[in-house]
């Protein structure tokens, strides 16, 4: 007796409703085994290899490559025999005994293995469409063929290139857009900046790195302008909170999760380190040093990405000075880290060269107005002057 399993399409985490099949890494007629990756799918979060639930041979792949598809939508079939093993649910015993029966396989039932891990990143491929002219519009670029001897009268064929690259966005990348485009258009942006002297900071950090007890930490920065932004929003909680539209209610966190914006060739993503407000300075390091490299190795868990209050930015690694970020939905603050330079400052009666930077923070007016901002910049930056006596004793 044999039996098809039809594999659909598993919610990976978050209430995530559709996915992109990506890439598929088996074919029609191939045996695979119990937990072989058979195919990597992207959601709007992260990239997911997904293995097969069942031992047995390909019998129909249900989805292209490149398909988007909704969460239980049938993508594979398997044949398996009895001796193979089928995993299925105790719901699906009653079928087994028919000449071909046929199991739904939900990837997060009883017997199934879902092992779902991230993927790494995928560079976009541009596709050049090739189609017939059209008349009028826009000129294009027309590649005539020499034609085939003794065939007179036959139009030489043409090979016309548009002068654009369309790319589809798909998605990390489609989420991206969607959210940015929620957040600039329905939450009041304000923003504003400090200049601040890292001379300190920067002496701490070179000074960790050489540390007993430092040397498997890897301190930058940006790790201390996170603990002072932790420190700030410790004493401004207002501002770690999130504006409730229908209530017309402002919601305060009770816990800070620092979320940390980092680009990837799928696009931005903003994981988060829960309950940063509880971390050590040395704990709150490590945690944030695994998440960004977690984030560029394309392999940030859904549930990494949720729950967000506050953001850091860190612009500064781009080269760039200042900017004016976009909110993360459902946040109402996120500081921008401009890069650290040499510049010519005044310290007491004198002008010295330090290591400067700005700091750039926009928030949602509706709940932030620029009081509130203007006390957690000066808090950071408090912090960023004198980090030693704030930090390690922390």
């Amino acid at each position: 007796m044999t039996t098809i399993t039809r594999f659909k399409l598993p919610d990976v985490g978050e209430g995530l409703t559709e996915a992109e099949v990506l890439e598929w890494r088996v074919a029609v007629g191939e045996e695979v085994e119990v937990n072989q990756i058979v195919c990597e799918i992207e959601t709007a979060k992260s990239a997911v290899e997904l293995p097969s639930p069942v031992r047995g041979t390909v019998e129909e792949i249900h989805v292209a490559e490149g398909e988007t598809v909704d969460v239980g939508t049938v993508i594979l079939s398997v044949r398996s025999s009895r001796r193979s093993g089928v995993a299925t649910r105790p719901d699906s015993e009653a079928v087994r005994e028919q000449a071909n029966p046929v199991v739904e396989a939900d990837p997060g039932a009883a017997g199934h293995a879902p092992m779902l891990v991230g993927s790494g990143p995928i560079e976009p491929i541009a596709r050049t469409r090739f189609l017939r002219p059209r008349t009028g519009g826009t000129a294009r670029t027309a590649v005539r063929s020499a034609g085939v001897p003794g065939e007179a009268g036959l139009e030489p064929a043409e090979a016309v290139v548009e002068p654009e690259i369309r790319i589809p966005i798909r998605g990390v990348r489609k989420a991206m857009v969607s959210a940015m485009t929620y957040s600039a258009f329905t939450a009041p942006h304000a923003s504003e900046w400090i200049d601040v002297d890292m001379t300190e900071t920067m002496a701490l950090t070179r000074s960790l790195r050489d540390a007993p007890g430092w040397e498997d930490v890897r301190i930058s920065p940006m790790a201390v302008v996170a603990r002072a932004l932790v420190t700030a929003i410790g004493r401004n909680p207002e501002i770690n909170s999130r504006w409730d539209g229908d209530a017309q209610e402002i919601v305060r966190y009770r816990h800070v999760n620092l979320g940390v914006a980092a680009a990837t060739p799928r696009g931005l993503v903003v994981p988060n380190v829960k309950g940063a407000e509880s971390l050590s300075f040395r704990e709150l390091i490590t945690a944030l040093g695994e998440l960004i490299a977690t984030a560029r190795a394309g392999r940030v868990r859904p549930a990494q990405m949720e729950g967000g209050t506050v953001t850091l930015t860190n612009i500064g690694a781009l080269g760039m000075d200042g900017g004016t970020p976009i909110l993360n939905p459902g946040e109402a603050a996120i500081l921008a880290f401009g890069a650290v330079r040499p510049t010519p400052w005044v310290v007491g009666d004198r002008v010295e060269i330090r290591e400067v930077a700005r700091l750039t923070l926009a928030f949602d007016h509706r709940l932030v107005d620029g009081e509130l901002g203007a006390r957690v910049l000066t808090d950071v930056a408090a912090v960023l002057r004198s980090p030693v006596s704030h930090l390690l004793h922390h």
